[in-house]
């Protein structure tokens, strides 16, 4: 019997994957992907026996009993028992944890670096990484660290994990390439990576050097910022993070894997690659972030409102409203407001801010600070707007003005922030830049009125 033709007939999509190749979207998600047809269990975690002989295995970035749990079913060649053998102690010097106080340093104080300058010398993602500051205690799983990474070479049957943290990167110069258990992150300037505590990656150079910027988070997991009264859009909204599809390696040559534990750096061999992740599905995944698509929310009518309203991302301390890190984002946006001092007023609070300039220039600081160069301004010291700044914005015409061609961030945290020696003694520190403020003069005469 001829059936009538369903005029309400849906055309579906030919792809379950979506509008990014080789990405997943959505912050947060639980995900499901697959690098074979089937290797992936529907409706059960642990079958007796897995398709294509693979073994389960549960990664957990929390405790079992955290709500919500933070976890990911993966679907491997070989457990990760397999990719652990006998460890031994290697030495990174200049790759720092917290609590690193050097009694010869003096953390008190602004300081400003110009952008670390790369070397002839070979450097992967694990020898190129020079700490900056560090803050709070690796060993209680509170506060951070900032690193600059130089990166002129691919780590080649070499693979990392760190057991201290999350990192957060922050390309400058150059393309990197993320090849982790659970898929590929190919990274360039303008865009973020967020790596979990634990996952196994090696980090390949597409386009170099490399250089850029890495918060090393200690504490709960970064997070998308409450946006309160703003309501459900803008700032960062959770479709742009892409978390990639499945791939895998099943390669037998000799390796290397090494462990960032307790600030300590341990590494063993093995006889295979261990991103070895056919399919897997859960909420616990990297992601990267293209810094383009963040909608900046500002002030429409008069005043500046606080660095907050321009936070990514935000790593929970246990006390509300009181960041262990917050990820902030001063990109391109139109300045409007009416008889107001529009760059960032003088102030000094009690959190830390390590600044970091991607490209172009900042309001604040029209000279000096340079792309690829950083900013400190530990917790209670004042800083604000250079002499040059405070004048071209006290006696600007208040016009609709673009702040064009600039796109800088800060890793802001409730604990003071530590130079290491590399920053005090080697990093290109501008021993001027406090000297920024002196030209400031004293225009109070004793009248009423504006001056």
């Amino acid at each position: 019997m001829n059936r009538p033709t369903d005029p309400h007939q849906m055309t579906q999509a030919s792809s379950t994957i979506g509008t990014h190749a080789g990405y997943m979207p959505g912050f947060g998600n639980d995900f499901e992907t697959e690098a074979l047809p089937g290797a992936l269990p529907q409706g059960m975690n642990s079958p007796q026996r897995c398709n294509y002989g693979l073994y389960g295995e549960q990664l957990s970035g929390t405790a079992f009993t955290a709500n919500p749990p933070e976890r990911t079913w993966c679907y491997r060649i070989r457990p990760s028992v397999k990719h652990s053998h006998r460890y031994e102690k290697v030495d990174l010097p200049l790759w720092k944890s917290a609590p690193c106080v050097d009694p010869d340093v003096i953390s008190l104080g602004q300081y400003r670096w110009d952008a670390v300058p790369h070397s002839d010398e070979g450097l992967t993602w694990l020898s190129g990484m020079r700490t900056m500051t560090t803050a709070g205690d690796v060993n209680t799983q509170v506060g951070m660290a900032s690193h600059i990474y130089l990166i002129t070479d691919s780590m080649v049957d070499e693979y990392f994990f760190s057991a201290d943290s999350e990192l957060l990167v922050v390309p400058q110069e150059g393309r990197l390439r993320f090849a982790t258990e659970l898929g590929i992150i190919d990274l360039e300037p303008k865009e973020i990576a967020i790596l979990p505590r634990g996952l196994v990656y090696r980090v390949e150079v597409l386009d170099g050097p490399a250089r850029g910027f890495v918060c090393e988070n200690y504490g709960q997991k970064f997070e998308l910022p409450g946006r309160g009264p703003i309501g459900a859009n803008c700032m960062a909204n959770p479709r742009d993070f892409k978390a990639p599809v499945a791939a895998f390696e099943d390669r037998e040559v000799p390796s290397t894997v090494t462990v960032k534990w307790c600030g300590q750096f341990h590494k063993t061999q093995i006889d295979q690659s261990p991103l070895d992740v056919v399919a897997w599905h859960g909420n616990y995944a990297p992601y990267k972030y293209d810094l383009r698509t963040y909608c900046p929310v500002g002030a429409i009518l008069f005043d500046h409102p606080d660095p907050s309203i321009f936070t990514v991302l935000t790593a929970p301390s246990g006390q509300p409203g009181t960041a262990n890190i917050d990820f902030v984002l001063f990109r391109e946006r139109w300045m409007v407001a009416e008889d107001t001092f529009r760059p960032p007023w003088y102030h000094k609070n009690i959190m830390s801010e390590l600044m970091g300039n991607i490209y172009g220039q900042y309001d604040a600081k029209p000279q000096g600070f340079v792309p690829g160069g950083m900013s400190l301004h530990n917790m209670m010291l004042p800083h604000g707007p250079d002499r040059e700044a405070f004048d071209k914005a006290s006696n600007a015409n208040l016009g609709p003005d673009k702040l064009d061609n600039t796109m800088s961030f800060m890793f802001e945290t409730r604990f003071p922030q530590h130079l290491t020696p590399f920053a005090a003694n080697e990093a290109p520190l501008q021993d001027d830049y406090i000297d920024c403020w002196t030209s400031l003069e004293k225009k109070f005469d004793g009248t009423a009125g504006k001056k």
